[in-house]
């Protein structure tokens, strides 16, 4: 039986990583520098300075939960890799966890495989529509990575496919290594699908192939949308295709100017954040142009000798790589100073990565102390409606969902 949590608020200070910071005054939050609240029904506070932060557990006793989505009414719906679908009762700690009949039979839960990112549609309100990525297989044997679009019971009790797939033919390893599947949805109301290369060398690079890349789809059909790329090529996969030469793209986050940032696995070295351009080659290219076999996994992560018009990345982790996952932005001025900041779930890493943006760049990372190591591996990073942060840890077993907001 899952098992609700009581709320325990962290003060957590920001430590820079590697770069020069603020000011101390800053660092530290609050102060005198802070505005007052806001009025009961006004905007939110706007704030100067960089506020601490308070760390609640809203539930647990899940095992690797890859995704949240936030329903209109406040309510939660989580996917675990496994095929569960459970919703919450809300989004603040103590929730109750209900398990949510789904049909996942035909689910690979294989490694990196299984029941993936989640959408939940702007439409909810009316259609109670949500679309998952999921690998899927048929007859015993693994077909493709898919996107399914369900309907959620009025009582919230059980979901229904109404596409089925919305969109298939997404490469699999039938060991489910390099699966993706990250859907988010652009600032224009596409789905943005990052999608993972398999472990083949040579998909990355092939604008036939849906894997290794980013997708922009047509939320309710499935297909391209218009302004994609790719828009006239033949192939219908290509026209789908936003952005490619990717490896295993973990998360997708829309800032405040509707531009799209990835978060990406590495191989032993530079896990990426890269700010996407449409069209753009981001340079991974395990198969060598095709002169070797197998997935040289030795080659950049940005191969900018074999593609001087590759994309270089926003930010890389150099060694050790993080593994990097799920993405958000910060957004609303309740987080004062970090507003606007680009939060990056880490699981090898097991901490929280803070990044400012800069232009094309990332100009600063921090990692706050409350989520340096203490919750270990971390993966799904979404912003809630109220502008809280929801992060789901990734450890196996007794796993957790997690509010992050500002004090």
């Amino acid at each position: 039986m899952r098992r609700a949590s009581a709320a325990v608020a962290v003060a957590a200070a920001l430590v820079l990583v590697g770069c020069a910071g603020p000011s101390p005054e800053s660092v530290a939050g609050g102060g005198a520098g802070s505005a007052p609240g806001g009025t009961e029904g006004g905007p939110d506070p706007v704030r100067t300075g960089t506020p601490e932060l308070s760390v609640s557990e809203v539930a647990g006793g899940f095992a690797n939960p890859w995704d949240v989505g936030v329903l209109p009414d406040g309510r939660v719906l989580v996917t675990e890799r496994d095929g569960r679908l459970s919703l919450l009762s809300g989004a603040t700690a103590g929730a109750s966890v209900t398990p949510v009949d789904a049909d996942f039979s035909d689910l690979l839960a294989e490694g990196e495989g299984g029941l993936l990112g989640m959408v939940v549609h702007p439409d909810f309100a009316q259609t109670r529509l949500f679309t998952t990525c999921q690998t899927h297989v048929e007859g015993g044997t693994p077909t493709d990575v898919r996107l399914v679009t369900w309907e959620l019971s009025a009582d919230g009790a059980a979901a229904s496919r109404v596409a089925d797939p919305l969109l298939g033919g997404l490469p699999i390893n039938p060991s489910g290594r390099h699966s993706g599947c990250r859907p988010t949805l652009a600032a224009d109301g596409a789905l943005l699908v990052g999608t993972g290369d398999t472990a083949r060398g040579a998909i990355p690079q092939d604008l036939s192939s849906l894997g290794g890349k980013v997708l922009r789809v047509d939320l309710a059909t499935g297909g391209p949308v218009e302004g994609n790329p790719f828009a006239d090529a033949d192939d219908p996969a290509q026209r789908l295709i936003y952005t490619y030469g990717h490896r295993n793209v973990q998360g997708v986050a829309v800032d405040a100017d509707g531009e799209v940032w990835t978060a990406e696995h590495g191989p032993s070295t530079d896990d990426e954040v890269n700010l996407l351009r449409p069209g753009g080659n981001y340079g991974w290219d395990p198969s060598q142009g095709g002169t070797v076999g197998g997935y040289d996994e030795s080659v950049p992560m940005t191969d900018l000798d074999r593609f001087p018009d590759a994309v270089p990345a926003a930010w890389s982790s150099g060694s050790p790589v993080e593994a990097l996952s799920g993405a958000a932005f910060l957004d609303g001025g309740q987080w004062g100073d970090l507003d606007g900041t680009l939060v990056v779930g880490a699981l090898r890493g097991e901490k929280l990565l803070f990044m400012t943006p800069q232009g094309a760049a990332v100009a600063e990372v921090a990692v706050p102390e409350a989520l340096d190591g203490t919750y270990g591996r971390l993966r799904a990073v979404r912003l809630a409606p109220d502008g809280a942060l929801l992060v789901s840890t990734s450890n196996g077993s007794d796993d957790r969902i997690l509010r992050i907001d500002p004090l």
